[in-house]
């Protein structure tokens, strides 16, 4: 093939750009009304998340350029760990979006109680508004993959345009005098404002570990991917801190921490109140099209794993569209009874309990799978000098996540803990198999 029919590819620009609006989806979406509850102090939690999650995204996206199998956390886990490791990532990992997609669909409701405020009068009709969102994004995905995609290329800019809009021309508006009496209402601690909110910051960093899939379509991978990790996640993390402060000045803090779509009611304060309405019209378009997306991303995950024999085959069955509808089902009911199990007073306090908890069980992927770039930089015999750089950078990472665990509560921590219980009762059913495979081919 000669150069002028080989496909072209994205250089740092272009890669550094897809990192960042990966991760820019309907995470930010309610912080502000979350991190204002503790008040503007909690704005500190960035700067720990945001050198923790560069960390993170660099080791892995070196781990990625180490290991190219499929799998992602899980195939770099499996280099250290054997094929245990493989399964427990994938099955932390695959719970942990299980419990995102129900995160997101509360996101969604809280935008929509702006129009239908029966959404929020009580905490049974809340559940029930989300329940019903997600069966209706479940549904929707039984057509097959063909209008999924696209539909989240568009939808996601309802929340990219009017957040990346409000860190800039937010500041017209900013009132030092609503900042100061936000910053410390509850009275805490640098550190305790410093850790309050570090699992919500945290949250909207989480699809980082998505940006070294791109390395083949990449024209210098070993240079660019690392670089775009970081530009990226640094590029978010400026557009998170300048968004969530300017709201800080914008909103008085009482109303913002009652809010349930903070960036509409600023946009409202800001210009009127239509303007406050086409937010939050573009906020419920983004997370129900985001929401949209990753029903059908943790179905196909599922059906791949099934059709690697580590989860029920129910799981491999798809329609005549490339649907994998049983398995949509099963999902359906399992975030059904997440959204029940998780029932709160408050429309806020269901999403962070649920934020917690896949905050948990998707950070212990991220550590084990930094842990084992360490056995993959000995594999592939790295220079003394990028060893201790990578090695540093990883541990970096690690010291985080494990701060990132403890930092989401009790309640968050026994949830991951029995869902990593779980995990090893499934994973000791179905080892054999792989053993018996492993024998057979030997």
């Amino acid at each position: 093939m000669s150069a002028a029919d080989q496909p072209k590819k994205m250089n740092l620009v272009q890669l550094t750009f897809i990192v960042a609006v990966n991760m820019m989806g309907s995470g930010i979406i309610m912080l502000p009304s979350n991190m204002a509850q503790v008040g503007a102090i909690s704005l500190l939690s960035w700067l720990v998340t945001g050198i923790g999650s560069m960390a993170i995204a660099y080791g892995l996206a070196q781990a990625g350029l180490f290991n190219s199998r499929p799998g992602g956390l899980s195939a770099y886990a499996e280099d250290a760990y054997g094929k245990d490791g493989y399964f427990n990532v994938f099955f932390l990992y695959f719970v942990s979006l299980v419990i995102a997609n129900v995160a997101v669909a509360i996101s969604a409701v809280g935008y929509l109680a702006s129009f239908f405020p029966w959404l929020s009068s009580t905490p049974i009709a809340t559940c029930v508004g989300v329940i019903g969102l997600l069966w209706l994004t479940t549904v929707a995905n039984f057509g097959g993959p063909s209008v999924t995609g696209r539909i989240g290329t568009v939808t996601v800019w309802g929340v990219i345009i009017p957040v990346g809009l409000i860190s800039i021309i937010g500041w017209f508006w900013f009132s030092s005098e609503t900042f100061s009496a936000a910053w410390n209402p509850q009275h805490v601690t640098i550190f305790e404002g410093m850790g309050s909110s570090i699992t919500l910051t945290l949250w909207a960093f989480l699809g980082m570990e998505s940006a070294c899939q791109n390395s083949d379509a990449v024209e210098n991978p070993k240079r660019d991917v690392p670089l775009a990790c970081l530009f990226g996640t640094l590029g978010a993390a400026v557009i998170y801190v300048l968004s969530t402060a300017v709201i800080q000045g914008i909103v008085p803090n009482a109303e913002l921490a009652a809010s349930t779509g903070p960036f509409g009611l600023a946009y409202a304060k800001m210009f009127n109140p239509l303007i406050g309405q086409i937010i939050m019209v573009l906020a419920v378009t983004a997370c129900v099209g985001s929401l949209l997306g990753w029903q059908f991303t943790v179905a196909q995950t599922g059906k791949a794993a099934a059709d690697g024999r580590m989860l029920p085959a129910v799981f491999s069955k798809v329609s005549a569209k490339g649907a994998p509808i049983a398995g949509m089902v099963v999902l359906g009911i399992v975030q059904t009874l997440l959204a029940l199990m998780t029932i709160s007073p408050t429309l806020n306090e269901q999403f962070t309990a649920l934020v917690n908890l896949s905050v948990v069980t998707n950070v212990i992927p991220y550590l084990v799978a930094l842990s084992a770039l360490f056995v993959m930089m000995k594999g592939v015999d790295v220079t003394p000098g990028k060893y201790k750089l990578n090695a540093t950078i990883a541990i970096v990472g690690m010291v985080y996540s494990a701060y990132a665990i403890y930092e989401s509560g009790g309640d968050a921590v026994m949830g991951g803990v029995l869902v990593m219980s779980v995990g090893f009762i499934i994973w000791g059913i179905i080892a054999p198999r792989f053993v018996t495979a492993k024998m057979e081919s030997a």
